[in-house]
């Protein structure tokens, strides 16, 4: 009976895929950190109305007097 080896081809590849997920890693990393570090750092918060009143216009019924304001 005859004995056959099957040596695999070299498959070892160039590493193409792993360098492009580290630089996508890293942009996503430096996006995140560029949307949420750097507020976070400076201590800004949104801005805020200057005052906390809201104004109702309400039509008054006939025959009521109440002053308008």
């Amino acid at each position: 009976m005859t004995t056959v080896v099957n040596n695999p081809g070299n498959s070892d590849g160039t590493g193409a895929g792993l360098i492009l997920g580290v630089i996508l890693a890293i942009a996503v990393i430096a996006l995140l950190f560029f949307v949420y570090g750097l507020p976070a750092i400076r201590g800004t918060e949104p801005a805020t109305p200057a005052a906390n009143t809201i104004d109702v216009n309400l039509k008054l019924p006939a025959g009521n007097t109440a002053p308008q304001q």
